[in-house]
């Protein structure tokens, strides 16, 4: 690959990036149009390392807020409450699908024996 078609493959994976098509095909149908040589699945991992480096670089704001509320929640009063809550739930919920489980799996066993 030369430095033209690294620079197109590039521009074209930053402007077609998020687009809801298969994440690859804006790679590959250039180079089938144009004639180029298959970049391989290197080329193809840094471009979209690339992508995801440039996502978190402009929304790295975003980002270091939302982590630190979302650690800043295991200090609150309220998320301790309601995680107990869940796991009680959870414990009791798992008994209940367990029993249902069985019963039903009883019921097709007595069901089908003649």
């Amino acid at each position: 690959m030369d430095i033209i078609e690294i620079i197109a493959l590039a521009i074209i994976q930053g402007l077609t990036e998020f687009l809801p098509v298969f994440s690859s095909a804006h790679l590959i149908l250039p180079s089938a149009l144009l004639g180029w040589n298959d970049q391989g699945l290197a080329f193809d991992v840094a471009v979209h390392v690339g992508s995801l480096i440039a996502v978190i670089g402009y929304f790295r704001k975003e980002i270091v807020e939302l982590i630190g509320c979302w650690f800043g929640s295991f200090l609150d009063g309220v998320t301790r409450k309601v995680g107990l809550a869940g796991i009680l739930f959870w414990r009791r919920f798992r008994l209940v699908w367990r029993v249902w489980c069985l019963m039903n799996l009883l019921k097709i066993t007595y069901a089908q024996s003649p």
